[in-house]
């Protein structure tokens, strides 16, 4: 094996994006701030997909698909939207290369000059808006729910694979409804379904909330959020679900007939997750070994290993080894059989155990003979000697118990780093010092959350759902609060 990753005290980052790509789950492309998303990476996030795809379509969504380019004169329809993207376009301005005359190579053509700029998408939002115009007419047509799996594209300075990158995978939902009040219902519905898949698939426990007005999304009226705690007390936020009012409808015209007769404009929202939640599935669990992954979203659950010193006893072994593995697969349990010889056994438990596998079996001659398997789990590094018989349903509740302790290991991690603070003092110091979440009180006003976030480089990450009604001064400015909202530093 390659020599061992950075560990997570020594330098975090550097544990991070070594990990990513020791693991073989992406690595930098030949395009500034782009990333290759390699086979177990993919993997991975097709498992997401799955996952998420199902909970879109048990709520009556359904998929499509729109144009990667919008016309430049779309994001100039609702001014707070092209503001907070406006920095981050890429534009398209030729559709066409020719040879250099010198023969150095291709150039842009300066005949082939489109005659309106193109946006590669940062969101749909505009481009969806507009083809919703054609598509509803009648309350009949309401409510639209649609959903799509594409690439958006924004143009970051600081890149890193999975949480920043200038091209990335997402979904993103567009929905349009008959009033604000199913509206708002569809933006907490989507939240929930975010929450429900962080912390039963990715076993990642979040806080659910309300933004701030600095920090919803451009052209929202509301923006709902999860926020998780990294390892390094750091947050993430792993979704976001937006309301938003009319906004979209008024500046794309989109209106329908109500059932009293009037013409009236759609009430829409909008909410997306993105492979963002790969880094978070790494940052949250894995250790110095390597990934630790839920075994919900592990693309093999479980390895067998064959330990053997003759052609004769590995043809024992492997037959043993079928007759499991056909059990496990009829209970939907991804298995790989590792009988290469390439690889010595210690190197292949090294290298599953980098890769994040949850349980391994390795088996001998004499675990045949025994009628026994070792089995070790990876969250714990737990080994023990397990009876054949039965193995099958001991690994399927194994599996359940590893998916069930990451969570729980998470948990007490994020409880553990949780702090209630009172005075800007003590504020800074525990940011310093302790990092994690803060939960503070603010007295609502942006200029206080700027100042805070300026000198501290800590932010709002929301106002949470289960905030208690707490009467308080705020932490910086002394003024009246009613709640303590959730600061931390983020990715």
């Amino acid at each position: 094996m390659a020599n061992a990753i950075p560990s997570r005290s020594e330098n975090y980052s550097e544990w991070y994006n070594e990990l990513v790509k020791r693991a073989d789950l992406a690595e930098n492309s030949a395009v500034r701030g782009c990333m290759v998303i390699k086979p177990y990476g993919f993997s991975i996030w097709e498992k997401m997909q799955r996952a998420l795809d199902d909970m879109f379509k048990e709520t009556g969504h359904m998929n499509a698909y729109f144009p990667l380019f919008i016309p430049k004169s779309f994001l100039s329809k609702e001014a707070s939207h092209v503001e907070g993207f406006a920095k981050e376009c890429a534009v398209v301005t030729h559709y066409r290369l020719k040879n250099a005359p010198d023969g150095s190579g291709v150039i842009v053509d300066p005949d082939a000059k489109l005659e309106e700029e193109l946006i590669v998408r940062p969101t749909s939002e505009t481009v969806i808006w507009s083809t919703y115009k054609n598509w509803i007419q009648s309350y009949r047509d309401l409510p639209l729910l649609i959903n799509q799996w594409a690439n958006v594209v924004r143009w970051e300075m600081r890149t890193r694979l999975f949480l920043r990158t200038t091209e990335f995978l997402w979904q993103e939902g567009h929905t349009a409804h008959s009033t604000s009040e199913e509206a708002m219902a569809e933006t907490r519905q989507m939240l929930e379904v975010y929450a429900r898949f962080a912390e039963e698939w990715a076993a990642i426990p979040v806080i659910k909330g309300y933004k701030t007005a600095n920090e919803r999304f451009a052209g929202a009226e509301e923006t709902l959020c999860i926020e998780a705690m990294m390892q390094d007390g750091k947050a993430l936020q792993a979704g976001t679900s937006h309301y938003l009012g009319q906004n979209f409808a008024k500046a794309f015209d989109v209106k329908f007939q109500s059932k009293a007769g009037t013409l009236e404009y759609v009430w829409g929202t909008s909410w997306g997750v993105s492979t963002r939640l790969m880094g978070a599935l790494v940052m949250a669990h894995s250790d110095d070994s390597g990934l630790v992954l839920p075994p919900k979203l592990a693309p093999i659950q479980v390895v067998i290993v064959p330990i053997y010193r003759s052609e004769e006893q590995l043809a024992q072994i492997t037959e043993k080894v079928k007759e499991i593995s056909a059990g496990l697969r009829k209970k939907g349990i991804s298995v790989k059989f590792d009988d290469s010889d390439a690889n010595k056994p210690g190197w292949k438990f090294a290298e599953y155990e980098l890769r994040g596998v949850p349980v391994r079996l390795a088996m001998g001659a004499r675990d045949l003979e025994n009628g026994t398997v070792e089995v070790a789990r990876r969250d714990t590094k737990e080994k023990m000697t397990v009876q054949l018989e039965g193995i099958v349903d001991r690994i399927e509740t194994l599996l359940e118990e590893i998916q069930q302790n990451i969570y729980d290991k998470a948990l007490a991690f994020r409880t553990a780093n949780t702090h209630h603070v009172d005075d800007y003092a003590e504020f800074k110091q525990v940011l310093d010092e302790k990092g994690g979440f803060i939960l503070a009180h603010w007295d609502g006003t942006p200029e206080t959350e700027e100042r805070i976030k300026e000198e501290t480089k800590a932010t709002i990450r929301c106002i949470p759902y289960n905030a208690p009604e707490e009467e308080g001064k705020c932490i910086l400015t002394g003024r009246p609060s009613s709640r303590r909202v959730l600061f931390a530093r983020a990715y």
